[in-house]
């Protein structure tokens, strides 16, 4: 098996790289379903998938050291993508009816956030947060967004579910500092540290349903 980090050869079965310690497998943060390495998208649920930490409960997860660990400052283009009236339809619907429109509505902003290099940073519920910039930067990592929110908000629009959905769109570019992990339970994230994020966020709180509020 070999480590999307570093690239050495590990036998099967195994969970860490024996090298430089980062997971092999790749859990869903949708769905929660192990995937194999080099896979983008869950094969479970089609989300996006990050490396988060595969090790068993109470076992404390592998760092990784040297460049990968340490922080940068950057400028950034956050996207926050949010599913309008979710709280009516989990009022409508059975759990796992909704369920599967939350997974099928996920798997639609990954695609097109994905088609313009976006970087699906975290799910929370039936908001999607997006980075333009992080890993790669781009010159038009801002231009790009706008183009995903506009792709995301049409693709959404034509999914096929028992009741029409629409999202709320808020983008906001800014210098943050990304790179920190931060650790909550067995997984980790990389975190971002700036007003960015929340800037995005307030911006979609302002959107009406299928619109797009950008911020300076």
């Amino acid at each position: 098996m070999k480590c999307l980090s570093c690239g050495s050869a590990n036998p099967n079965g195994k969970k860490f790289c024996g090298k430089c310690g980062t997971p092999l497998r790749v859990h869903c943060t949708a769905c929660g379903a192990e995937n194999p390495p080099g896979k983008k998208f869950c094969a479970d649920c089609g989300a996006a998938l990050t490396i988060v930490s595969s090790a068993p409960a109470g076992v404390a997860s592998p760092l990784p050291t040297g460049p990968t660990s340490s922080a940068e400052r950057r400028q950034l283009t956050v996207l926050f993508c949010d599913l309008v009236g979710s709280t009516a339809l989990a009022s409508r619907l059975d759990p796992e009816d909704l369920r599967e429109i939350i997974s099928v509505y996920h798997r639609c902003v990954a695609d097109a956030v994905a088609r313009f290099d976006g970087f699906v940073a975290k799910y929370m519920g039936d908001g999607v947060l997006v980075y333009f910039g992080y890993p790669g930067a781009h010159e038009d990592d801002a231009e790009q967004a706008v183009r995903a929110g506009r792709a995301l908000i049409d693709a959404v629009g034509r999914v096929q579910t028992p009741e029409p959905l629409q999202v709320r769109v808020g983008i906001g570019t800014g210098e943050v500092v990304v790179g920190d992990l931060i650790t909550s339970g067995d997984g980790q994230e990389r975190g971002v540290v700036g007003e960015t994020p929340n800037l995005a966020a307030r911006l979609q709180a302002l959107a009406e349903p299928s619109t797009v509020v950008i911020g300076p």
